[in-house]
């Protein structure tokens, strides 16, 4: 019975892992593209709309998928990442290009 309780535990705590790491993507991302010191002032109207719409959309999964599985989590983080990464990278290889530095901020994973 422990080792059964035990899977479950872990099996719980994965999925609440990959929920919590999806939710606080979504967020930081929301946070980044209005916050004129991280991307605000470095992106256009329309990869903010970008990321702003991909940021919604998962919010709205997320009110609307609590108890899913971590699969499911896992898909959406990756889902999130494909849209927003190219974008932010864009910005940072500018950025690099332009003389700036560019070091410590990476593309969102």
């Amino acid at each position: 019975d422990a080792e059964k309780f035990a899977d479950e535990d872990k099996a719980i705590k994965e999925r609440v892992e990959a929920r919590n790491g999806l939710e606080s993507l979504a967020y930081n991302l929301r946070n980044q593209i209005n916050d004129e010191e991280k991307l605000a002032n470095k992106l256009d109207e329309d990869e903010k709309n970008t990321i702003d719409e991909a940021v919604k959309e998962v919010i709205d999964w997320l009110d609307d998928n609590a108890n899913a599985e971590k699969e499911d989590y896992d898909e959406k983080q990756k889902e999130l990442q494909n849209k927003v990464n190219p974008i932010i990278s864009k910005v940072y290889q500018g950025a690099e290009g332009e003389g700036g530095e560019g070091g410590d901020d990476e593309p969102v994973e």
